[in-house]
């Protein structure tokens, strides 16, 4: 998986590529850690995101939960087989999705 950031002011937008599993999740958690600090707007791209797994819905769930502190999370982008998995796990009444 590759993780692109590009930081505008307060929005920090992060692509995705690939597969979000268990192998990859700590590395998208990590640069979460370091990037939110004074973040207001974080948006997700996940357009290239080919698969999520339980793994990397606990990492969306972990930012969305830091975000409500300090601003809003968007999903954006979602392939028609990562909003199945948002849909069949609830995860798409829990987030902010946008098609």
């Amino acid at each position: 998986m590759t993780i692109d950031k590009k930081v505008n002011g307060t929005e920090l937008t992060i692509v995705l590529k690939g597969r979000l599993d268990t192998m990859t999740a700590p590395q998208l958690e990590g640069e979460l850690k370091q990037s939110v600090s004074g973040i207001e707007s974080l948006i997700f791209d996940i357009a290239e995101l080919e698969y999520i797994s339980s793994a990397g819905l606990r990492v969306l769930l972990s930012a969305q939960k830091v975000m409500n502190k300090q601003g809003e999370m968007t999903i954006r982008n979602a392939n028609p087989e990562v909003m199945e998995i948002f849909e069949v796990t609830g995860f798409i009444d829990i987030l902010n999705i946008e098609e």
